[in-house]
């Protein structure tokens, strides 16, 4: 399955094709038809064996440009689709290698939950009755508080500071103030 990148390069790729045979039939025909009107070749009186003699001289042409074409551009084009290609191939390698990988991790994991799991269930039929050890041990240590998590109590006493002064107290009388008729703020011994 290609990509979007891909189909539109492959897209593109076409269309490039496509113009390039469309423009040698024209240069062909216009060769030919240059040949026929300089009377440079055979100019019979019969205009269907004209149009099939340079029918032929266009198809002479476009035989020697399609020659010309795989000799000097197609080993170029051959390589890069060669590259290209062994390119896919390794990526595709790669990740059958990651699946197959995450896999028999996935099938390793599974196998150690089991062998666990059977200790465990051939410990319990041997000790009918008792509670398991790793049952145990979790709840000891969540009772102690010996687990994981111990929170850290400070050793220190809390210094204790004034509160700041931002300039209106509303404990002293004389910093109290009232809005005026104007609607600013004066003090009360105004």
């Amino acid at each position: 399955m290609l990509s979007g990148s891909e189909a539109t390069r492959d897209h593109d790729q076409a269309e490039i094709r496509l113009m390039g045979l469309i423009l040698m039939q024209a240069v062909s025909i216009g060769i030919a038809i240059g040949v026929f009107d300089a009377k440079l070749w055979i100019d019979l009186q019969e205009p269907a064996i004209n149009g099939i003699t340079y029918a032929m001289a266009a198809f002479a042409v476009q035989g020697l440009a399609y020659y010309l074409f795989k000799m000097f551009f197609q080993q170029g084009m051959d390589e890069k689709a060669r590259i290209a290609s062994q390119e896919r191939e390794r990526r595709s390698r790669y990740r059958h290698m990651e699946m197959s990988f995450d896999r028999r991790r996935q099938d390793m994991e599974l196998r150690m939950q089991e062998a666990q799991m059977d200790n465990e269930l051939r410990w319990m039929e041997d000790n009918p009755g008792k509670s398991p050890p790793w049952i145990q041990q979790r709840v000891s240590s969540e009772s102690t508080g010996t687990g994981d998590f111990q929170p850290i109590i400070p050793t220190h006493e809390a210094e204790k500071k004034q509160a700041l002064n931002l300039g209106l107290s509303y404990d002293d009388e004389k910093s109290s103030t009232t809005r005026g008729s104007d609607g600013k703020f004066k003090k009360k011994d105004d």
